[in-house]
């Protein structure tokens, strides 16, 4: 089995990606993944869950991660201006 990765070396090797790792180390809070192994990781999120769930047999825990950034999400302003007067 391999050694698990930090997650900046991770964000390296993988920028912009959905990332599935097996036996994640969490962070106290047990928010934050502070490292793990990767086992599968792709720019498309559903092909990581389908494609990575015959790599998650040998492994006690698993989770997802997004390597990039989220976007903000768009302001709707036009039909909620118009509603409100």
């Amino acid at each position: 089995m391999e050694n698990p990765i930090n997650i900046s070396d991770i964000k390296v090797l993988y920028p912009d990606e959905w990332v599935l790792l097996g036996n994640p180390i969490l962070d106290e809070s047990k928010m934050d993944v502070i490292s793990g192994i990767p086992l599968f990781h792709s720019k498309d999120k559903k092909e990581v869950c389908y494609i990575g769930r015959d790599k998650t047999s040998d492994f006690d825990k698993i989770t997802i991660i997004y390597t990039g950034s989220f976007r903000p999400a768009r302001k709707i302003t036009g039909i909620f201006n118009r509603m409100v007067k």
